[in-house]
């Protein structure tokens, strides 16, 4: 990895809903534990501004951390986070200790490059839509690459590329090959004219899960639902007058 974090905690002795919520709103700070190894779990504290600093780059999720536990450094990647549902401000964090010589499961960002260049896209008419961002890989803490590239050059419209299709160096290994579809290319011409005008002035972003990993494949024209109108069981106004 090229670059480093590091992190200042402190050993958190107060715990619960209660503490973890003071602990929030009267010293700005974030409520985390770190656990693994051959060491006991232990409950920690962190400045949140700092924190959130560190979330807004990509590679701090998948990089090995140095986190300062009153003044003993330990290695540790980022396990799980909660974010408030509303205002999104992180609310507690997981970190887990890793060791140098044994391998872990992490999951590492894909970056699409040549988007704008793809043979699907700029002679079939394509549109580019995301299904997935990350893949899960296992290897040692230092092999742990910062994304991994999946180039769109030559995908055309129709053609479909799988998560083999990826170039993997020796040192990664898949625990399960996920034949999951990260992309999918349909074509505006064949869409239905509303939604084809909608696509032309923003492309939509969607996340869903499919069968394949990556599909280029053009559009079917969807049927207009026809006008049903709906029938009450009981309508007042087809009462009769007693």
């Amino acid at each position: 990895m090229s670059e480093s974090f590091v992190i200042e905690a402190e050993v958190r002795v107060d715990e619960g809903k209660g503490a973890s919520r003071r602990l929030r709103r009267l010293e700005g700070k974030v409520p985390g534990i770190i656990y693994g190894g051959k060491e006991a779990a232990s409950s920690i504290s962190l400045i949140r501004k700092d924190l959130e600093k560190m979330l807004e780059i990509e590679t701090f999720y998948a990089s090995v951390l140095s986190i300062n536990v009153g003044g003993k450094e330990e290695s540790a990647i980022l396990k799980d986070l909660q974010r408030h549902p509303a205002k999104g401000f992180p609310m507690h964090v997981d970190f887990m200790r890793v060791e140098a010589n044994k391998a872990l499961k992490v999951n590492v960002p894909l970056h699409f490059i040549n988007e704008d260049k793809c043979t699907g896209v700029k002679l079939g008419g394509g549109m580019i839509q995301h299904q997935a961002t990350d893949i899960e890989i296992q290897c040692l803490p230092k092999d742990i690459p910062e994304y991994i590239e999946v180039d769109m050059l030559e995908v055309e419209v129709g053609q479909i590329v799988h998560l083999s299709d990826l170039t993997f160096q020796r040192v990664w290994y898949q625990p399960r090959l996920l034949w999951a579809r990260i992309m999918t290319l349909p074509s505006p011409l064949s869409m239905h004219p509303k939604a084809a005008s909608r696509m032309m002035k923003k492309t939509p972003m969607l996340v869903t899960v499919m069968p394949r990993l990556v599909q280029i494949q053009p559009g079917k024209t969807p049927k207009p639902k026809a006008k049903t109108k709906t029938v009450h069981d009981w309508d007042p106004t087809h009462c009769r007058a007693w």
